[in-house]
């Protein structure tokens, strides 16, 4: 019965002995990473950022001994042996390789998405194997604790064979003004999230079907404001993912309804369950199984959230792996496939057709 299953919404810290400098100021820095890091025991000794006065307020605020006056003197400060990286995608690879060249650095954790091109994310990947150094991506939607649990009922074949999937997102995202210079918005930066946590969930999908209208709130030039996406999967799942940034009208007085909801469905159960980020608590998740649960809803909980708890996972896996010699589980090979999904995507919304993963290259 569910009761007997020991779901792992959090990650168990395994490892947590290297020396970590950070690149970046902003909220999921600030807010975030070093929340997370602080909570798990994980050893921040620099910060630095583009505004040397922004990284010595949130150093202060964090205890962090050391400010450089550029990322680029923290990468070659050589106390440092993990760079993390909370930084604009077109600025992120020349920092990522000017790291890879710096013998005392052994891992980096980039931001999603990793490049603003494949060809770039490409490049990346095949120039960190080259180093010999562990590259690793943030993709930390697939460490909210409901997604955690969700891929364990999964796996545990309480909903028999998947059939369909859906990811429900009615929320407004706070787009950083660095993005306004760039020709993606939406599937780039925040699709990304939903689109590789299906990965994480189902494999890597056979083809994409992607449509997309321009944002009435977004007051920037874009094309992809919100999204529909249809995936088809090899073992026959099919999945929708939705991100409609508009989600209504936002004026004062007006009831705020914003909510992410996701739903899989099996042929022997159900899971469905919320993403707690746009309101500020607990992701959920509920399931019924026939065998597992006896068709009855069960719900487990906890008290941790995606903002900040889930970065605690994603810095750990990059220290277990380097201190084990493991491959990463967020390795930068599996985000070039996440890249290239959104290449895909792309490639969808522009010609208006289904596009075959098969016709992205990633050698």
């Amino acid at each position: 019965m569910a009761e007997s299953i020991n779901f792992e919404p959090d990650v168990k810290v395994r490892t947590n002995k290297f020396r970590i400098g950070c690149v970046g100021a902003g909220m999921i820095m600030a807010e975030c990473h070093l929340a997370a890091y602080k909570d798990a025991g994980f050893q921040v000794g620099a910060i630095a950022s583009r505004t040397k006065a922004n990284a010595e307020k949130v150093a202060k605020r964090w205890n962090i001994p050391v400010v450089h006056d550029t990322p680029e003197k923290l990468i070659e400060d050589k106390s440092i042996e993990v760079l993390d990286l909370a930084y604009p995608p077109d600025l992120q690879p020349t920092l990522i390789r000017h790291a890879l060249k710096q013998p005392h650095i052994k891992g980096i954790l980039a931001q999603k998405p990793l490049a603003l091109t494949l060809k770039d994310a490409i490049e990346l990947r095949d120039e960190a194997a080259k180093s010999g150094k562990t590259l690793s991506v943030n993709q930390n939607m697939r460490y909210d604790q409901s997604i955690r649990v969700l891929k364990q009922v999964i796996d545990s074949g309480a909903l028999g064979d998947i059939v369909f999937a859906q990811i429900d997102m009615h929320a407004i995202p706070h787009w950083q003004p660095f993005l306004q210079a760039y020709d993606r918005l939406t599937y780039s930066n925040m699709s990304v999230h939903h689109l590789d946590v299906l990965r994480f969930l189902f494999g890597d999908p056979t083809e994409v079907t992607a449509l997309t209208r321009t944002d009435p709130r977004t007051t920037f030039k874009h094309k992809d404001g919100i999204i529909v996406s249809t995936l088809n999967f090899p073992s026959g799942v099919m999945a929708v993912s939705l991100e409609d940034v508009w989600s209504g009208p936002r004026q004062e007085g007006y009831d705020n309804d914003q909510h992410i909801n996701f739903r899989v469905e099996g042929t022997g159960g159900v899971a469905k369950g919320t993403i707690g980020w746009p309101t500020g608590s607990v992701s959920t998740l509920s399931y019924a199984s026939v065998k597992q649960t006896g068709g009855k809803w069960v719900t487990p909980t906890w008290k941790t959230m995606w903002f900040p708890h889930a970065f605690i996972g994603v810095m750990e896996q990059l220290q277990h792996a380097l201190g084990t010699g493991q491959p990463p589980a967020l390795s930068i090979a599996d985000n070039v496939k996440t890249v290239a999904l959104v290449e895909a995507g792309y490639k969808s919304m522009a010609e208006k057709r289904t596009v075959q993963l098969s016709e992205i290259s990633t050698s």
